[in-house]
C-alpha cells in the first residue's frame, strides 16, 4: 500500500492545485484553488481552450474595460472550479480576492457573485466553499454567508485567535498553515526541525485539539506543506490539502501511516466567544501570525494583479 492510500484512510486528502490531470491522477476528495494556482493554469495545456472560450464570452458580454477584467477573473475561476467539481466527489474552494480581506460587505457580495456563476454552470452551492482570509472582517463575512447556506473556507490562518473566532462564527472549514509558520521560525531561529518539533505541525495539532476538546463542528484542514514529513505528522487531521509534488512523493512511497491527530474531547463546553478587541489583541500578540497574515494577503493580491494582467493581454489579443 502506498503512503497516499494509507493516509486517505485517516484524513480526507485535498488537492492543492487547479491542474486537472493531477487531480485525476491522485483522486483527492476535494480541491482548493487560489489566484496563485489559477495563474499557473495559464501555463497548462489542458486549460487553454477553456481560458480562450471564457475570455471570448466575457469580451462579447461586457463593454467596460475595468468591469471586463473583474468579470473575467470571476468567470475563469468558476469555469476552472466547475471543471474540477466534475472530477472530485467533494468540494471545490474558490477564493474571494485578497484586496477585499478587510471589507465585510464587499466579500459577501463577491461570494454571492461566485455562487451565482457556479449555479449557472450547474454546480450546486453545496459543492463549493467560498475561501476568505481569516481577518476579523473575513470571519464576519463568513458568519453571514454560513447562515445563508453558503459554506466557507477561512484561509491564511496562523493564530489561536483566528481559529477561535472561526469556531465562534460557525465557519464550515478552516485552513491553518503549516509550512509558512515553520518558515517564519526557521528564519527567526536558524533551527531545523523534525516533524515532531516542527512549529507549524504543532500549531495545527493544537487547533485540531481545541476543535475536538470543545466540540466545535468546524472542519480543520492542514495546509501549506513543505515536505511529506509535515503531512504525515498530521495524519488524522480532518482534511489535508497537499500539492501535486507531495502527492506524487506519497503515491511513490510504500508503507503504513500512523495516526498522529485524534479526537480527544469530551465536548461538554465551549470557549467564551471573542470580542473584536480580544481577537485583534490576541492575534497581534503573536508576531509570527501577524507577519504571515499580512504577507499572505499581499502575496495573494500580487498574484491577483498578475492574473488580471495576463487576462488583459489575452482580451486585447
Amino acid at each position: 500500500m502506498t503512503q497516499l492510500d494509507a493516509l486517505k484512510r485517516l484524513s480526507l486528502v485535498v488537492a492543492d492545485t487547479g491542474d486537472l490531470e493531477a487531480i485525476r491522477r491522485y483522486q483527492p476528495h476535494d480541491a482548493t484553488t487560489n489566484p496563485s494556482l489559477i495563474l499557473k493554469a495559464f501555463d497548462l495545456p489542458g486549460h487553454q481552450a477553456l481560458i480562450d472560450e471564457t475570455l471570448a464570452q466575457v469580451k462579447q458580454d461586457v463593454a467596460d474595460a475595468e468591469t471586463r477584467i473583474e468579470q473575467a477573473v470571476d468567470r475563469l475561476s468558476v469555469a476552472i472550479g466547475s471543471e474540477i467539481a466534475g472530477i472530485v466527489p467533494g468540494r471545490v474552494s474558490t477564493e474571494v480576492p485578497a484586496r477585499l480581506s478587510f471589507d465585510r460587505e464587499a466579500s459577501i457580495a463577491k461570494a454571492h457573485r461566485l455562487i451565482a456563476l457556479y449555479e449557472r454552470h450547474g454546480v450546486d452551492r453545496e459543492r463549493i466553499l467560498i475561501k476568505l482570509a481569516a481577518t476579523w472582517e473575513g470571519i464576519r463575512a463568513a458568519e453571514v454567508l454560513e447562515k445563508e447556506g453558503i459554506q466557507c473556507n477561512l484561509t491564511l490562518l496562523f493564530s489561536e485567535a483566528q481559529a477561535q473566532a472561526c469556531f465562534d462564527a460557525g465557519v464550515y472549514l478552516i485552513s491553518p498553515f503549516v509550512g509558512r509558520v515553520t518558515d517564519w521560525y526557521k528564519k527567526e531561529t536558524g533551527e531545523d526541525y523534525t516533524p515532531e518539533t516542527d512549529p507549524g505541525v504543532r500549531f495545527v495539532r493544537g487547533v485540531c485539539d481545541t476543535a475536538s476538546r470543545y466540540g466545535y463542528a468546524t472542519v480543520v484542514m492542514g495546509a501549506s506543506f513543505r515536505n511529506t514529513g509535515q503531512v504525515l505528522a498530521l495524519a488524522g487531521c480532518n482534511r489535508l490539502t497537499i500539492s501535486p509534488a507531495l502527492l506524487e512523493e506519497l503515491a511513490s512511497s510504500d508503507g503504513e501511516v500512523e495516526r498522529k491527530v485524534s479526537d480527544i474531547g469530551d465536548k461538554t463546553e465551549r470557549l467564551t466567544p471573542l470580542t473584536e478587541a480580544q481577537f485583534r489583541w490576541g492575534h497581534n500578540q503573536d508576531a509570527m501570525a501577524n507577519d504571515k497574515l499580512a504577507e499572505g494577503i499581499r502575496r495573494f493580491a500580487d498574484d491577483q494583479r498578475k492574473l488580471e494582467g495576463l487576462i488583459a493581454e489575452r482580451l486585447e489579443g
